[in-house]
């Protein structure tokens, strides 16, 4: 698949693409796992029990061990051939049938070796039984297949509980909604039927069935499986809400906007989908060194038998070495290494609202060395707040803001606005207004209780004559500031200073970001003097201002232009020129929309920190798979010498069973290390 998969659009369409979209993430998200978990389960236990006689009856087995076989009669060897050809033919035809699968597409691998190692192990031992000189080695045969079922199941499970996030995501869509009729009743249809414009009724506790907007009600909704935001979030008329989302103690009245692949659940199980089978860098490591190996194992194990043999060794004992040498070595952990942690990290991720979309641009964030935010909607909420309250004459500063935020109550503009928000959030309540009128394109005026006040730009003061003295004013226009004043009875009684307002995540990830050291910087189209005010409030590198939208690939293509492995960061709007220029382009806010073909990564929620949290993510996960290519590599190379028996005359001799378990336990280490990247958790960040 190519890398880039991950940017091309998800399908848009109607209920019946809903029902198939949830079909199609149930087989993904892990159908064909639980059964192929269930089929080695079954294997296993039938072959374990087989081989219990087997065992019994093995005289060889016995011999060895100094005692006599508990079970013996007239024709126990034939018995015994029988037992072992249904553990043969049972147990490990899910061995033999991936042989020939791997032979049709001549890529031999993990199964090439298994079925090699058993068939010789088999035939060899059933050529003993029926005229052969030599031991036969039976027991040995049912005890490999045993490890071998046993370890494959435990892998299976691993990675059904690994790659179980689109199953995760598709239970959280209930199979029913509350269709509301013409007059006003509600009717119970399968979530499938609904169709764009429906009304539907959400009651409280119940489920979102599909993304649509609040038409009726006041409510808080749990989006925490869907973005990670652990807080609940208000919402009222004309809000959207994300199906999959938890209703709080409210009921609902939602009227369908999207339905099927147009949905955020839908889009965000496409994107795991792609995520999951994007290629990885890593994995075509892994992938080479599989082929190498198995090369190297079949190569071994016949020099192997053919160096015994020239030793003066029987064939019995150098056909064992053989096979020991082709089981151990097989590369069954290092095809597990990647992918088990590239479906951990995909889960992790996407239940905390981070979305990888393209898993070599992923693996390549731990590498980068400077992170450009832009500032607008992403270091800044993208909206005027109150920065500064200074008082000009008799009225303190909370006086002031009371009087303002009564002003401006009556008003829709944003200024007003972020007055209003400024005094909701310092807990202000403010008196009525009466005789409220527009100044045009100058501010507005009102009665408040008995006085004339206005909220007035400085123009309108220019205009009016009136002159305002104060140091604090040369220091707001300064820093870029937007500066409006507020009269009481025609006398300035405070000006205001007003800036688009910065995230109050924003200083703690770039905290963050700089002690993973990594440079922060950032590109608007601001003034410079604004720039430089939240840069020094930020504590940035560097920024880079007044820069048009077209102009912003230019600053990337500068920077990594200087040698820089650089990460952009916006909101997928006008920054998508920038965001496909730099090594990594990150969505930051997405929110509903989050078919942003530019990304490579979106990040749900509007926390910057999230930043710093995928990019943690991204070193722990490439950490992970390097401790897992590491022992599955060093593991062969230290047990094939002693399959081969380099070690004999010390007494270090593994038999074909011994080398299983040690095969098996160095799989079953690959999937704990791996499974131990979900224990950690997520950063902070993304938990918050």
């Amino acid at each position: 698949m190519d890398e880039h998969a991950g940017h091309t659009h998800a399908p848009a369409g109607g209920d019946e693409h809903a029902a198939h979209t949830q079909g199609e993430a149930r087989n993904h998200g892990g159908h064909d796992h639980a059964h192929m978990v269930a089929d080695f389960r079954r294997r296993f236990w039938i072959s374990l029990i087989l081989t219990l006689p087997i065992l019994a009856l093995s005289s060889d087995l016995w011999g060895m061990l100094g005692l006599e076989a508990p079970v013996r009669f007239r024709g126990d060897h034939y018995v015994l051939f029988g037992l072992s050809s249904i553990v043969f033919f049972y147990g490990g035809w899910p061995f033999l049938t991936g042989f020939a699968e791997e032979f049709h597409q001549r890529q031999p691998g993990m199964m090439t070796l298994i079925a090699v190692a058993i068939s010789a192990a088999y035939f060899y031992s059933s050529a003993v039984t029926f005229g052969l000189p030599g031991m036969g080695f039976y027991w040995e045969l049912a005890t490999l297949i045993d490890i071998m079922l046993l370890g494959h199941w435990i892998e299976m499970k691993s990675v059904l509980g690994a790659s179980g996030a689109l199953e995760a995501l598709v239970r959280l869509l209930p199979s029913e909604a509350h269709r509301l009729k013409a007059d006003g009743t509600a009717e119970d249809v399968p979530a499938s039927e609904i169709a764009l414009g429906d009304k539907l009724l959400v009651k409280p506790g119940e489920r979102v069935p599909t993304d649509g907007m609040i038409v009726s009600g006041q409510t808080s909704l749990d989006e925490s499986m869907l973005t990670g935001e652990s807080k609940l979030v208000e919402k009222g008329e004309g809000a959207e809400a994300i199906g999959g989302s938890v209703n709080g103690a409210g009921a609902i009245t939602l009227e369908v906007k999207k339905t099927g692949g147009q949905t955020y659940l839908a889009q965000v199980m496409d994107m795991v989908r792609r995520a999951q089978a994007s290629r990885s860098r890593t994995q075509d490591l892994a992938n080479r060194a599989a082929v190498w190996l198995t090369a190297i194992a079949l190569g071994g194990g016949l020099a192997t038998l053919i160096v015994w043999l020239v030793l003066g060794r029987d064939f019995a004992f150098s056909m064992e070495r053989a096979i020991t040498v082709m089981v151990i070595a097989c590369p069954h952990a290092l095809g597990l290494a990647v992918p088990l942690v590239v479906a951990v990290s995909t889960s992790m991720s996407a239940s905390h609202g981070l979305l990888i979309r393209d898993r070599a641009a992923f693996e390549r964030a731990r590498n980068l060395d400077v992170v450009v935010f832009d500032k607008t909607g992403t270091l800044t909420e993208g909206r005027f707040g109150v920065s500064d309250i200074v008082p000009l004459g008799e009225l303190d500063e909370t006086a002031c803001l009371r009087l303002a935020a009564a002003l401006e109550s009556q008003s829709e503009h944003p200024i007003a606005a972020g007055i209003v928000r400024t005094a909701q959030a310092r807990q202000l309540e403010w008196p009525p207004v009466r005789n409220f009128r527009n100044l045009t394109g100058r501010g507005a005026q009102a009665e408040v209780e008995g006085r004339d006040v206005k909220v007035a730009s400085p123009a309108y003061l220019r205009e009016q004559g009136i002159q305002v003295q104060h140091p604090r004013l040369e220091a707001l226009a300064a820093e870029g500031k937007t500066t409006i004043f507020l009269l009481v009875d025609g006398v300035a009684a405070a000006v205001f200073g007003l800036a688009d307002v910065v995230r109050p995540e924003s200083k703690a990830a770039i905290a963050r970001l700089k002690a993973m050291g990594i440079q922060c910087m950032m590109l608007t189209g601001d003034s410079k003097a604004v720039a430089q005010t939240v840069s020094r409030q930020l504590g940035l590198d560097d920024y880079f201002a007044e820069v048009l939208p077209e102009q912003k690939a230019d600053k990337i293509r500068g920077l990594k232009g200087r040698g820089l492995t650089v990460a952009m960061v916006g909101d997928g709007v006008n920054d998508a020129p920038a965001l496909v220029e730099s090594d990594l382009g990150v969505a930051i806010g997405a929110g509903t929309d989050v078919a942003i073909e530019s990304a490579d990564i979106v990040l749900v929620s509007n926390n910057p920190e999230d930043v710093a949290a995928i990019l943690g993510l991204s070193r722990r996960t490439y950490g992970k798979m390097i401790q897992n290519l590491i022992w599955a590599t060093g593991y062969n190379a230290f047990a094939i010498p002693l399959a081969a028996g380099v070690g004999v005359y010390w007494g270090l001799l593994l038999t074909p069973a011994v080398g299983a378990v040690l095969m098996s336990a160095s799989t079953v280490i690959v999937a704990i290390n791996a499974q131990l990247l979900g224990r950690g958790g997520m950063p902070a960040a993304a938990r918050a």
